[in-house]
């Protein structure tokens, strides 16, 4: 599993939320259209775009933020 898909799914968990409600949660802020099946299928494939990425932090009470290193 990859470090970017491992920590997405870490995070949905930690979480204790589904990735059918994240999808409606998602779906509710943006106005564009996710399922269960998109989401899963996009964090599988690491498809997701940062504005996604951003979007899921945010509902999961996060920020994405870049450190130097």
């Amino acid at each position: 599993m990859s470090n970017v898909k491992s920590k997405i799914k870490a995070f949905i968990t930690l979480n204790a939320v589904y990735i059918k409600d994240l999808a409606v949660m998602m779906t509710e802020k943006s106005g564009k259209k996710y399922t269960e099946d998109s989401l899963g299928g996009k964090i599988r494939r690491e498809s997701l775009t940062f504005k996604e990425v951003e979007l899921i932090a945010d509902i999961l009470g996060y920020k994405v933020e870049f450190i130097r290193k």
